[in-house]
């Protein structure tokens, strides 16, 4: 349990970060913004895991010269940090100690504060640093702080870094304080190859008035590593030799979390006020008791670590979701899914919350405590409790079902006398009730059991390898025909479909009515081959059947434990919905009950997408006249596609306006409403939308965004409803309009005569289109500051191939053309100007030297030019003395380490040819060493190398062929 005192008042979070970055700030570093704990730009990594990642390139020496870390000398900030999921994996032990939300700093989620020295400072100012901050500025207790230096390494060639430890003697610490460290825990290296170094920790005793340097290093809770300096002083090579590195860097680290419960004097991280506020609304949103700060067994019921668990995940996923994260079942995407998946199941178990919006109520608090410091936090504030929520939901359909499972196969296993869930239960859980296997696992421990990881690999492999050769068939869609219909309806016991419940949400029970394969129609899915597909008619269905442009659901329909059909296809024939996939396990009967879930995170954006839409639809009415008439569309879950009849091609400043109405209708944040209306009544709506030529059933469903149909029943002929989006339309639409959050158009061109189509993106699929267009334009930018040289043209080259495959606003990109070729016609200008001013230096070069006296009767002359690679000069020179100084040979050389380039050329006079030498000749010895290649005829050669670094020596070469004749 914590203790009171005034260290609680004295040093709370905020000010503990605070007098942080501002003592380095007062020292003279800067402070950078912490980046985002998605690394979009870094491949290797699926989260910030450490504050130097977002300053690997000037670790790596690749940093962009033009750009402003090219110029950073020291550095200060907080990063926030991910360690969940690969290497650095923290998250299963989250909650489980009172040090670390798990095992080192503040896991899942922690802050890094962090301080740098990119060739400045090195050892003796870090060290004096880290001491006075400790010690004067924060007022630790020197005598209950402990260092470590490497102690060397034989095998690796290592000396022991006595340097650290003088230095760490010179600012007082104690000589017994002063301890030597390993391979391990003092030795840093990136990766296999890369900078490295030695790295000296700081640690702290919690106890005090004792000797602890026995328990350093050694996982004990009350002696823990608060800082990291990390000196790079060496490169590792591919051959694992060192190399001492020509400017030597500082990287340091020190857990915030970890920070802040020493200042307070507290004995757990979960004792401050980092997470007190979060666990008192955990407390008033469930109800349930205070929390009491127990581990182990001494959290009999379990509740301080549902607290811990829950506080720690909400952090996790508000960061990751806020910097673009999105929950799914890859990569980065399944972790966040996981951490919400754990802690919602944590909230159930021992808060009996509902699943369902749990984790959006506690999204405030941190936003109150975080958001300054991390202002997008805020900006993204309804953005996260929104997603949160549709997880959270999606995840609630299958909770129950899967807990009952899971108890079933836990019984199973015990009445077996097994210790072990057997594998491919456990992929059961996960593959149909997306149960991460983490999950599982902390399942199986509260009921005493262990899980078999080979048996689970095994079937994860075997439902991967079935899944292949269901790949390889399903283009074969199982489709009904004439006849099959015509059998169907002699079938008294097979209804035609409800489907009322497709515009609902979550999960209904069902009945299986017929089962179709193979142009046949059969009593069980056992009468179907394995691996074949196949396809299920039911009384009701939630699956939305393609139709009107929109895509179908998919999904499962299943008998838990028991069977299960994965959907991959749903498509409406005559009032029959036929739900078309493969039997994943098990089997289905004429006359089963089953339940159908179909996904609802690829529904999700597909609602975004339909009434994205309905308000695009109005907004090129609005902007282009009554004219417009919707031709086609596509509604899918990663694009829109509309079709619309208009005589030309829309102008970028129409084609902003249409996006500008688009955005304002959703930013709006209107309710959007339907309802079945009859058909006359429908089309004498003022402004109604319906596709011209489409026969449209009676009733018809009509979908109005922002005004209740109610109100329009009141007078249909009202002229404020051309101000409205008012469609007939049969599909899935969100609830309010803010749930699309943005609307941006793609492309915009000709698809036939008089016919227009614009592809559009909403929601998230939005967002990762600007975030893409705001990181082009940073390039832009740094294309435009850049001085005309060849990494200038070669940008610019680099930057024109992207520009025409980048996937982002289509005005914008419209801008961004104008703004490159303007940009480019500098650089051409520029080239053009430096080529002329090239010409004209090489040329005087030439002719100032044979103008002096003492070299007007030299018959030749081998020289280097003092310009670029510049070939065009190069050939311009030698015309010249052909044909103004004939009587002249000459070999010119230009080259550029920057390009990698030697531009290279000889003229061999009469004089010169009839004693024997030869320009092809001449010009083949000096890519001899200047390498690549030349060519030429006649008197003439010119060629061009890939070796600057020898041209001294091509020249000693050329002047020794010209020298071997009697000239």
């Amino acid at each position: 349990m914590a203790s009171d005192n005034h260290h609680d008042l004295e040093w709370n979070a905020k000010r503990v970060r605070d007098t942080f970055l501002q003592y380095f700030k007062q020292n003279g570093h800067k402070f950078v913004a912490s980046s985002p704990v998605v690394p979009h730009s870094d491949p290797t990594l699926l989260f910030t895991n450490a504050g130097m990642n977002q300053f690997k390139s000037i670790f790596l020496g690749t940093v962009d010269p033009n750009s402003d870390f090219a110029h950073l000398k020291s550095a200060v900030n907080s990063q926030k940090c991910i360690r969940a999921g690969g290497k650095h994996n923290d998250l299963d032990d989250v909650g489980k100690d009172s040090y670390h939300h798990v095992t080192n700093f503040d896991r899942p989620f922690f802050e890094m504060l962090g301080n740098w020295s990119f060739g400045d400072y090195f050892k003796e100012d870090a060290i004096r640093y880290s001491w006075e901050l400790l010690t004067k500025i924060y007022g630790l207790d020197p005598q209950r702080l402990y260092v470590t230096y490497f102690e060397g390494n034989n095998d690796g060639g290592l000396e022991p870094d006595l340097e650290a430890k003088d230095l760490w003697r010179a600012v007082g610490v104690p000589e017994d304080h002063i301890l030597p460290g390993n391979m391990k825990d003092n030795f840093w290296e990136m990766g296999d190859q890369g900078p490295c170094g030695p790295c000296s920790e700081i640690h702290y005793d919690r106890i005090g008035g004792r000797n602890a340097a026995h328990l350093v290093n050694q996982d004990d809770p009350n002696v823990l590593e608060i800082w990291n300096n990390v000196f790079i002083q060496y490169n590792r090579e591919s051959d694992r030799s060192l190399r001492p590195l020509p400017n030597k860097h500082v990287d340091t680290g020190m857990g915030f979390e970890r920070l802040v419960s020493v200042l307070q004097d507290k004995s757990s991280n979960y004792d401050t006020d980092v997470f007190t506020p979060i666990f008192q609304t955990i407390r008033d949103v469930t109800g349930a008791r205070e929390y009491r700060g127990y581990f182990g067994i001494d959290d009999s019921d379990g509740i301080d670590t549902a607290y811990r668990v829950i506080a720690d995940h909400v952090r996790t996923l508000m960061f990751a979701i806020s910097d673009g994260a999105v929950p799914n079942n890859d990569g980065r995407g399944y972790v966040i899914r996981r951490v919400l998946r754990r802690g919602a199941r944590y909230a159930r178990k021992y808060f009996g919350v509902e699943i369902g919006n749990f984790f959006s109520k506690i999204v405030p608090t941190v936003v109150d405590q975080l958001g300054d410091m991390f202002p997008e936090l805020r900006n993204k504030q309804l953005d996260v409790m929104e997603i949160l929520d549709e997880e959270e939901i999606s995840f609630a359909k299958t909770l129950d079902r899967g807990e009952r499972q899971f108890e079933h196969y836990a019984q199973q296993a015990k009445i077996k006398g097994n210790d072990k869930l057997h594998g491919a239960d456990v992929w059961r859980l996960y593959d149909t009730f997306g149960f991460p296997v983490d999950l599982t696992r902390i399942m199986a421990e509260e009921r005493g059991l262990l899980i078999d990881d080979n048996e689970f690999e095994d079937a994860r492999l075997r439902a991967k390898e079935a899944s292949k050769g269901q790949k390889k068939t399903a283009a074969e869609t199982v489709k009904l025909d004439v006849h099959d219909l015509g059998k169907l309806e002699t079938m008294n016991a097979v209804p035609k479909t409800d489907d009322s419940a497709k515009f609902g949400k979550g999960n209904i029970n069902a009945q299986v009515k017929a089962i179709y394969q193979g142009k046949m129609f059969h009593s069980s899915t056992e009468d179907v081959p394995d691996g074949e597909q196949l396809g299920i008619i039911l009384d009701l269905t939630n699956f939305y059947a393609e139709q009107g442009g929109q895509e179908n659901d998919t999904g499962r329909i299943v008998i838990d434990g028991q069977a299960e059909l994965e959907v991959g296809d749903v498509q409406l024939y005559a009032g029959y919905v036929l739900h078309t996939g493969f039997m994943k396990y098990g089997s289905f009967s004429v006359g089963d009950s089953v339940i159908c879930e179909y996904d609802e995170l690829r529904r999700w954006p597909i609602r975004n997408n339909h009434t994205g839409t309905h308000i695009l639809n109005f907004a090129l009415r609005t902007v282009l006249g009554d004219s417009v008439e919707q031709k086609g569309s596509l509604v899918a879950a990663e694009k829109l596609r509309f079709d619309f009849s208009h005589k030309s091609a829309i102008s970028d400043k129409d084609l902003a306006r249409i996006e500008e109405i688009s955005t304002e209708y959703i930013r709006q944040n209107c309710a959007v409403y339907s309802q079945e209306l009859p058909l006359a009544t429908a089309r004498e709506i003022s402004g109604v939308r319906a596709v011209f030529g489409e026969t449209y059933p009676d009733p018809v469903r009509v979908v109005s965004v922002g005004v209740e149909l109610s109100e329009i029943l009141q007078n249909v002929k009202d002229p404020r409803w051309k101000e409205v989006s008012i469609e007939f339309c049969g599909g899935t639409h969100v609830q309010k309009t803010g749930d699309i959050k943005d609307l941006i158009i793609l492309e915009e061109g000709g698809i036939a005569k008089g016919i227009r189509r614009i592809i559009a993106v909403t929601g998230e699929e939005a967002h990762e289109v600007q975030r893409l267009a705001a990181e082009f334009q940073k390039r832009l930018d740094r294309l435009e500051a850049m001085p005309l040289a060849p990494e200038k043209e070669k940008e610019a080259k680099q930057i024109q191939a992207e520009l025409n495959q980048l996937s982002i606003s289509a005005v914008q990109k419209s801008s961004f053309r104008e703004r490159f070729a303007r940009i480019n016609k500098e650089v051409i200008d520029g080239q053009k100007a430096q080529q002329k001013h090239e010409s004209k230096v090489a040329l005087e070069t030439i002719t100032n030297y044979f103008q002096v006296p003492e070299h007007q009767d030299r018959p030749w002359l081998v020289t280097r030019l003092p310009i670029s690679a510049n070939s065009k000069a190069i050939s311009e020179c030698l015309n010249y003395v052909k044909s103004k100084l004939p009587e002249k040979s000459v070999y010119i050389l230009a080259a550029s380490s920057e390009q990698g380039r030697v531009a290279h050329g000889c003229y061999v006079s009469k004089t010169s040819s009839e004693q024997g030498a030869s320009a092809s000749e001449w010009a083949a010895i000096v890519s001899g060493a200047v390498g690549g290649k030349a060519g030429g005829k006649g008197l003439t050669s010119v060629g061009n190398g890939v070796n600057p670094d020898k041209v001294d020596e091509a020249v000693n070469l050329a002047s020794e062929y010209l020298a071997r004749f009697k000239l």
